[in-house]
């Protein structure tokens, strides 16, 4: 406090006050933060206890990280901290979320020693927005139902359900494997085999089941099949008659053979464990066994 009876600082005076520097106090000055009560003869800037006290506050906005603008509205009493705090912590989300992918494409590039062309394509789709990832798969199922008015919305419900996007905290396997699976759902082969296996599930292959009550067929049966792996059950054996007539009853079972080893390949299985990893499962999801269990139980009954 500078003495002459005022109450007033100078620049230098508040700095020592409030282990600022002079540099930093005279910026947010010039800014218009922080505004000087008044000026010495001499030119000099003139500080009281409540700039003091407003010094205070601009310190603590700007150490959680407000920009000046933020700060300015705040002291101007155009926005409440809480809404300033409010804002600032969603921003604070964004920047999280995005490193968090950043961190886990690098230790993913790492782990894998991938080339530089793998990381810049990995990079490039992991860090699509959360927005331009799920337009990505929602366009592939909207493209799967195209076009099909009959298809139960119990089924369309299932694979909207599907379209899977990355976790805020990605684990580098969960970025691998939504890499992978953007690239998959991009091929047009693929997702001509896809559209063949909702047209298969939408026909009903002459099963009764009342609308919106459907359950998608191949899942249901591997659901069965898995049961009776369970139970030591073999495909030709005549328990899994019984099984496989759970669902189909008196339905073709020939047509049903030629949909359940469509949907066994190799590609489909991959799909199934690309999304069990995004959405934090483990590839058992493909459920290779229970596909092939299935399949050579309808063999073994359309052989008959």
């Amino acid at each position: 406090m500078i003495d002459d009876g005022t109450g007033l600082f100078t620049i230098g005076e508040l700095a020592r006050a409030t282990g600022l520097t002079v540099r930093t106090i005279r910026y947010w000055s010039d800014e218009g933060v922080l505004t000087p009560v008044t000026r010495s003869t001499g030119g000099y800037r003139l500080y009281d206890a409540r700039s003091a006290a407003r010094l205070e506050l601009i310190r603590t906005l700007r150490e959680l990280g407000l920009g000046l603008a933020d700060v300015r509205r705040v002291l101007a009493g155009e926005r409440t901290v809480a809404e300033v705090a409010a804002a600032h912590v969603s921003a604070l989300d964004a920047q999280i979320r995005s490193l968090k992918v950043t961190r886990a494409v690098l230790s993913s590039v790492a782990r894998r020693n991938s080339s530089a062309e793998e990381m810049t394509l990995m990079n490039k789709l992991a860090r699509l927005s959360a927005a331009e990832r799920r337009r990505i798969l929602e366009e592939f199922v909207e493209e799967l139902f195209h076009g099909l008015d009959g298809v139960d919305p119990a089924i369309r419900d299932r694979m909207h359900s599907i379209a899977v996007d990355l976790p805020d905290d990605p684990t580098p396997e969960q970025v691998d494997a939504w890499v992978e699976l953007a690239e998959m759902i991009q091929d047009p082969e693929f997702r001509a085999h896809m559209r063949q296996m909702v047209e298969f599930n939408s026909e009903g292959q002459g099963l009764s089941v009342p609308p919106g009550h459907s359950t998608w067929l191949p899942m249901r049966l591997v659901q069965l099949g898995g049961e009776a792996r369970a139970r030591g059950i073999a495909p030709e054996a005549p328990e899994a008659e019984e099984i496989v007539r759970e669902v189909l009853g008196d339905g073709d079972l020939t047509a049903v053979l030629e949909g359940m080893e469509s949907a066994s390949n190799d590609r489909l299985a991959r799909y199934r464990e690309l999304l069990s990893t995004v959405k934090g499962g483990g590839p058992a999801a493909a459920h290779r066994e229970e596909f092939a269990w299935v399949v050579a139980a309808l063999r073994a009954r359309v052989a008959r």
